[in-house]
C-alpha cells in the first residue's frame, strides 16, 4: 500500500491557477468578454477516486476503515487487506495522512482540511490533513463519498493499547465513537504492542484473530442481531496467534503514566528556518489562487503542508524577547504495569492473553444493555465457530 505522494505541483492546483490567470486576463479586456464560466464542485464518488477500486459490487455492503496511525500503518494494510480478499463488503478508507494517535475526539476548526486519493489495492480510499473524527465525519457527510451510511465503521488497527482511561485520549476509539454518534454500528481494534518484544508480522496475526469476529458483525448487522447501540473495542494480546479466546470485559481505570521530559533548547534552534525558492514559488502560486475553488484550496493546501518548513514562533510580533523565558517539552506515554487481577477488567483481560472486547454506549443506561447483549452475542458467536 502507497499513499499518493508528488513533489510536484498537483495537476488540479495548475487547472487552477491557469483559470484564474484566464479570468484576471479577461477582466483587464484581454479575453473574449464572455463571463468566466461558474464552477461547481460535485461531491466525490466512491468509484472515481484515482487508484481505488474499479466500480464497488452494489449487491455487497460498504466497510468504512480509518485509524488514528495514519495511511502508512502497517496495521491498516493488513486489515484492508484481509477485508479484500474476504469479499464481503466493498471497502472505502478515510484515514489520517500522519499519526494522530492521542488525538482524542479532536476535530479541525477553522483551518481547510485537505483530501488526497490514495492507493490501496481493492479499495477507495483517501488521507485526510485531519484527526481521526474529521475523517470519519467527512467520509459520514456525504460530501467526499457518494454514499454517507455504510454498514459498519472499523477504526484501526492501532498500534499500542488503549484500555482502561486510555481510551479518553485514544484516536481509534474516538474514530469508532464518532460513527456511534452518528448512528453506525462500529468497531475499533488495537493490538497490544510491546518494544523490544512485537513486530510488524504481528498485525497480521492480530487480522487473523479477529478476522471471524469482524465477518460475523458485517453478518449480522445485515440480519439485526448485532447488538444496538454500542460499540466493540477489541484489544489483542501481544502475541495474538497464541491467545487465549475472547473475552467480553468491562472498561478498567488503568492508564499508561504521562511522562514530561524537558528538552534541551539547542534542539530547537529559532532561527535559521528558510525556505527554498520552491517553496516561495509555491507561496506566490497559491497567493495568485486565493480566489479559486474550494477544492482547488484544499488542494493548495496540501501543498503548502507537504512544502513548508515549519517556522517556530518566539514570541508576538513586535516585542523583544530579551526577558522572556522560554523553555521546551515531549510528553511520553510511559508503560505502567496493572495492579488489579480481575479478569473482568479490559487490561486484567488483556494481560493474560486474552482478546478483550469492550462493549461502550452513549449512555449509561445503555451501557448496562451494551455489556450483556454483547456477551450473549459472543457466545452465540463462539458456538457458531465450533
Amino acid at each position: 500500500m502507497a499513499s499518493v505522494k508528488d513533489n510536484q505541483l498537483p495537476p488540479g492546483l495548475v487547472s487552477n491557477l491557469q483559470q484564474v490567470l484566464s479570468r484576471r486576463k479577461e477582466e483587464d479586456g484581454g479575453g473574449s468578454g464572455d463571463p468566466p464560466a461558474e464552477e461547481s464542485i460535485e461531491p466525490s464518488t466512491s468509484d472515481s477516486a484515482p487508484g481505488g477500486a474499479d466500480a464497488d459490487d452494489c449487491s455487497k455492503p460498504i466497510v468504512l476503515v480509518t485509524n488514528s496511525d495514519g495511511i502508512e500503518s502497517p496495521g491498516l494494510a493488513c486489515l484492508v487487506e484481509a477485508l479484500v480478499r474476504e469479499g464481503l463488503c466493498n471497502v472505502h478508507v478515510c484515514v489520517p495522512q500522519s499519526d494522530k494517535s492521542a488525538s482524542g475526539h479532536s476535530v479541525t476548526l477553522r483551518e481547510t482540511v485537505a483530501v488526497t486519493s490514495a492507493e490501496i489495492n481493492g479499495a477507495v480510499a483517501y488521507e485526510v490533513s485531519g484527526t481521526p473524527v474529521d475523517c470519519v465525519s467527512l467520509a459520514l457527510s456525504g460530501a467526499l463519498f457518494s454514499w454517507s451510511k455504510p454498514l459498519l465503521v472499523i477504526s484501526g488497527i492501532n498500534r499500542g493499547s488503549s484500555c482502561g482511561n486510555q481510551m479518553f485520549y485514544s484516536g481509534v476509539i474516538a474514530g469508532a465513537r464518532e460513527a456511534l454518534i452518528c448512528g453506525i454500528p462500529s468497531l475499533s481494534i488495537s493490538l497490544n504492542w510491546k518494544k523490544d518484544e512485537s513486530q510488524e508480522s504481528d498485525f497480521k496475526d492480530a487480522v487473523a484473530v479477529c478476522l471471524p469476529l469482524i465477518n460475523a458483525t458485517i453478518r449480522d448487522i445485515e440480519k439485526g442481531t448485532f447488538p444496538k447501540s454500542c460499540s466493540l473495542n477489541i484489544e489483542v494480546p501481544t502475541s495474538p496467534l497464541t491467545n487465549k479466546g475472547f473475552k467480553v470485559t468491562k472498561q478498567s481505570l488503568w492508564r499508561s503514566t504521562l511522562n514530561w521530559q524537558a528538552v534541551s533548547t539547542n534542539r530547537h534552534p529559532s532561527s535559521g528556518h528558510f525556505m527554498s525558492n520552491q517553496q516561495s514559488l509555491g507561496l506566490q502560486l497559491a497567493q495568485l489562487s486565493r480566489d479559486a475553488s474550494a477544492a482547488g484550496a484544499a488542494r493548495r493546501l496540501t501543498t503548502q503542508r507537504k512544502s513548508l518548513v515549519e517556522i517556530e514562533s518566539v514570541g508576538a510580533a513586535g516585542k523583544s524577547d530579551t526577558n522572556r523565558a522560554k523553555k521546551f517539552f515531549r510528553l511520553e506515554f510511559m508503560h505502567r504495569e496493572q495492579d488489579d487481577a480481575d479478569e473482568e477488567l479490559d487490561i486484567s483481560a488483556l494481560e493474560n492473553g486474552f482478546v478483550a472486547v469492550t462493549p461502550f454506549s452513549l449512555s449509561l443506561k445503555e451501557q448496562e444493555d451494551a455489556a450483556a447483549t454483547t456477551s450473549d452475542w459472543i457466545s452465540s458467536l463462539l458456538q457458531r465457530e465450533q
